[in-house]
């Protein structure tokens, strides 16, 4: 497969100079800072005594994990408190500590104190542009879960009718045993609403279904109405309810004969099937934390209703789900570990012996590097949301690589200059063009085609992995 070629030049002085800047008096200016650090446009690598002292440290991450991971979970939208009355949100925003991580010792010189007990991090979130008095922002409690997960959420969080805002975001910040600041992390943007809109349910107030196979229950395409039958999944442990039939509810009743799409912020119940004809039947019910059945009344008044309790009644809403992943085992800093950049994208371009990849995302800086495995790739810092590397020769994951039939593919991480390591869930896979290696009879000749699919495939990635195709 041909790589591309240098832009203008029939003689690059360099193997880089196929990655051209913009023009000339651009790449002049963005290179020289006086104060010699990366700029955007500038092409920038570790020296090779700090690459070959980290890439053990690197490979000790990746094969130990020990990353620490952040994980807030909030509704899409929350709606405005008035006056004195305070509209928490629903369901509370929470936040999960996941990975080895959090439970790995302190380092020498760092051990806690004899005595020193208790959680060894604790939260507090609140809304961003807010004054950050006790009322506005709320301490986090994490407890220790079955899973080894530490939980916490923040259960009296509002939005006052004094702030004319139409989204924010939240804000929690972590602080370690001690005081040390480890980073304040923020949600995804959120919309305010005065209230649910009274208005018949329409399609474009609605999600479609989402694909979740399990067990004997099938899904279906289109969107979910009032009288489908239905099925409630723990997207986490896969625990499943039996199918219900989700019901529109009205003035605390079940209503039996509305069939138009359901959508957020609406009441709604689930009953389970097989039960009387008319206003009875038993519906889904979480009293004191428990999940149990209700058995409902038929309404003495209308026919087609049941009548439901408080906790039968559910209400339908979105969620939004951001999740930070890091690593402070290599780190000799103590600075906080955000702004943590998020990988959204990766885009190959060229392709053999010379390739180089964009990464796509959110908070990048000029003191990050791309690293492919164990191996730094040199790294353009472009803006905030692009990172551009060149992606490293197989050769620098074994020697032998070329005379083997065998695929490797290596994880693409992000690595601070102060030694912070940043995982993500993308990875690149060399896969070889088959070659007789030495001693060995020749490759058959390739069809007449081939050049053209390997390059279609050349082309071909998903979110988690990318294929480069090296020529050997």
């Amino acid at each position: 497969m041909d790589p591309g070629g240098a832009a203008g030049s029939s003689e690059p002085p360099g193997p880089l100079t196929h990655l051209s800047l913009q023009d000339g008096s651009e790449a002049a200016r963005l290179q020289s800072g006086a104060d010699g650090r990366s700029l955007p446009g500038s092409w920038t690598s570790s020296s090779p005594e700090r690459a070959t002292e980290l890439r053990e440290g690197v490979r000790s991450c990746l094969q130990q994990q020990c990353e620490q991971t952040v994980r807030i979970l909030h509704a899409k939208v929350a709606q405005k408190s008035y006056g004195n009355e305070k509209r928490f949100f629903c369901p509370p925003p929470c936040v999960y500590l996941t990975g080895p991580g959090w439970r790995v010792k302190p380092a020498q010189g760092q051990a806690h104190q004899a005595g020193d007990i208790g959680p060894t991090v604790c939260g507090y979130m609140g809304l961003d542009g807010a004054s950050g008095s006790a009322t506005e922002t709320q301490k986090l409690h994490f407890e220790e879960q079955p899973d080894s997960r530490e939980f916490g959420c923040a259960k009296t969080l509002y939005i006052s009718d004094a702030d004319k805002r139409k989204h924010f975001r939240l804000v929690l910040r972590l602080v370690l045993r001690g005081g040390r600041e480890l980073g304040t992390f923020h949600s995804r943007l959120i919309k305010v609403i005065s209230k649910p809109s009274q208005k018949k349910q329409s399609l474009k107030n609605t999600d479609p279904d989402e694909h979740c196979s399990q067990g004997d229950f099938p899904p279906r395409e289109g969107y979910i109405r009032y009288g489908s039958l239905v099925q409630l999944v723990c997207t986490v442990t896969g625990i499943t309810l039996p199918p219900m039939i989700i019901r529109k509810v009205a003035k605390q009743c079940a209503l039996l004969h509305v069939d138009e799409p359901i959508s957020q912020l609406h009441k709604c119940a689930f009953q389970f099937p097989g039960g009387p004809p008319g206003g009875g039947g038993t519906y889904l019910c979480l009293a004191t934390e428990k999940v149990e059945q209700f058995q409902a009344s038929p309404c003495p008044k209308e026919e087609n209703r049941a009548l439901l309790n408080d906790s039968s009644c559910w209400t339908i809403i979105g969620t939004e789900s951001v999740e930070f992943a890091f690593s402070t085992r290599l780190a000799c800093t103590r600075e906080p570990v955000t702004p943590v950049p998020l990988i959204c994208t990766l885009e190959l371009s060229g392709g053999g012996h010379v390739a180089t990849l964009e990464l796509h995302g959110e908070n990048f800086h000029a003191g990050l590097k791309v690293w492919f495995g164990d191996v730094e790739a040199e790294t353009m810092y472009r803006s905030p949301r692009s990172l551009v590397c060149v992606v490293p020769d197989v050769m620098a994951f074994g020697s032998d690589w070329r005379w083997l039939r065998t695929p490797i593919t290596v994880p693409v991480s992000l690595v601070r200059a102060d030694r912070l390591f940043y995982p993500s869930a993308f990875s690149l896979t060399y896969t070889p063009e088959y070659s007789a290696g030495p001693g060995q009879p020749s490759a058959p000749k390739p069809a007449a085609d081939a050049d053209a699919l390997l390059e279609s495939i050349h082309h071909e990635f998903t979110r988690t992995n990318f294929h480069l195709f090296v020529q050997t």
